[in-house]
């Protein structure tokens, strides 16, 4: 095949004990799974329907260090259990859909949240708030033929040491065989999607210099320090 220019590389992530890598072909987000989290953005937490955005596939990062995005005041941090898909399906039954799934990793959707504000407010997309360049560091993917599927455990998150967010797996309004499933009605799920399932209450700012701690227990642990601007 030729191309005017150069493919980009394939987004990827490590896998843990792998010499190999996991390809990302694309990355859904489902948005208040959590019911505090729901009512701290203002949400009403009864089950309706999951809400699902996305982000660009070379939005992860394994980088330890990131600068700080442009045009935000506001950077918000999100910690979630990532879900790795391996398999293929559509009309997934609840049932069957943790066969879909190679691992699992610990990421961060990071928010400009003062234009998600505004976007939300005018009734426009939030893409500009949620896809930017590295909003989605993640740890390496853990297989689950070796973690398993974990459906409990504390997931937390620290600022400069301090404890923000402190939530459970158990805590999940939707389940990730619940998301896998309803998500599969609408698209069609392949090998290299990822699936990043909400987030507990506390998400709060993010300044440069800070440094954040996340943890989900069983999956992983990941840290990133915000430094200067990009450009600066």
């Amino acid at each position: 095949m030729n191309y005017v220019f150069e493919p980009p590389a394939q987004a990827s992530i490590p896998v843990a004990g792998e010499a190999a890598s996991f390809p990302v072909r694309r990355i859904w987000c489902v948005g208040r799974n959590y019911a505090e989290h729901t009512r701290e953005m203002g949400g009403d937490p009864s089950r309706d329907p999951p809400i699902f955005f996305s982000k660009p596939a070379d939005a992860v990062t394994t980088e330890r260090f990131l600068p700080f995005p442009l045009h935000t005041e506001n950077l918000s941090h999100e910690v979630e259990l990532v879900v790795a898909i391996g398999g293929t399906g559509v009309n997934v039954d609840p049932e069957d859909a943790l066969a879909l799934v190679y691992g699992y990793a610990v990421g961060l959707d990071m928010t400009r949240r003062d234009l998600q504000n505004i976007a939300k407010k005018a009734g426009q997309p939030w893409d500009l708030s949620k896809g930017f360049d590295q909003s989605c560091p993640i740890t390496a993917i853990v297989p689950a033929a070796k973690a398993g599927h974990p459906d409990k455990g504390r997931i937390t998150l620290e600022v400069n040491g301090v404890l923000k967010q402190d939530g459970d797996l158990e805590d999940l309004i939707w389940s990730v065989s619940q998301i896998i499933a309803f998500l599969s009605t609408y698209v069609r799920l392949c090998p290299g999607d990822l699936i990043m399932t909400g987030t507990p209450s506390g998400v709060g700012p993010v300044k440069p210099g800070d440094t954040l701690h996340a943890e989900c227990k069983g999956v992983g642990r990941l840290e990133v320090t915000y430094t200067g601007k990009t450009g600066d």
